[in-house]
């Protein structure tokens, strides 16, 4: 009887690696089942909600789905892929300086969205921001404080000496 699994080999978060599984399943489901990479969240599994947003080839797209033989010879990134060693992402420390994570389940797929959106436009705006994270949907935040901490995280990107403002720290008063 064949192997009722399909081995494909693609580049995880910088590394080779290869993984058997069933066709079927999807990159969200390779990733969490068959590779114990639990950053990227379940949400709707319908690509309305973001959360389960990883990065294929660099751009942004929603792992739900994408099935996972879709992926051979391919570049997928994670959230575990945005650290380098024991240091921080600029974005994930931004994210941790202003409090943009409430309950955290969809800051994943903020952050690597916002990771594309700051390696395509360095200097992006307000608006640019709110566009490229339009897809990303969270329940606890006014997304303000998002917004803010990918405009420090690109500053700070850039070399420039940013920090927290007064404002985005404690709110205006």
């Amino acid at each position: 009887m064949p192997d009722p699994k399909a081995k494909i080999a693609f580049e995880l978060n910088g590394e080779p690696v290869e993984v058997a599984f069933a066709p079927h399943k999807t990159l969200l489901e390779v990733l969490r089942e068959d590779l114990a990479l639990t950053g990227t969240k379940h949400g709707c599994e319908l690509g309305e909600c973001g959360t389960c947003t990883v990065l294929l080839d660099g751009a942004p797209v929603l792992s739900c789905l994408v099935l996972g033989l879709a992926c051979e010879g391919r570049r997928v990134k994670t959230v575990e892929g945005l650290a380098q060693g024991s240091r921080l992402h600029p974005l994930q420390e931004a994210f941790a300086a202003l409090g943009a994570a409430q309950c955290g389940y969809c800051t994943p797929a903020f952050l690597l969205t916002a990771d594309a959106l700051l390696t395509d436009n360095p200097s992006p705006g307000r608006d640019e921001i709110k566009q490229a994270l339009s897809g990303n949907l969270c329940r606890c935040t006014g997304y303000i404080k998002i917004y803010e901490a990918v405009e420090l995280a690109a500053a700070r990107l850039r070399g420039e000496r940013a920090e927290p403002t007064r404002e985005s720290l404690y709110g205006s008063r």
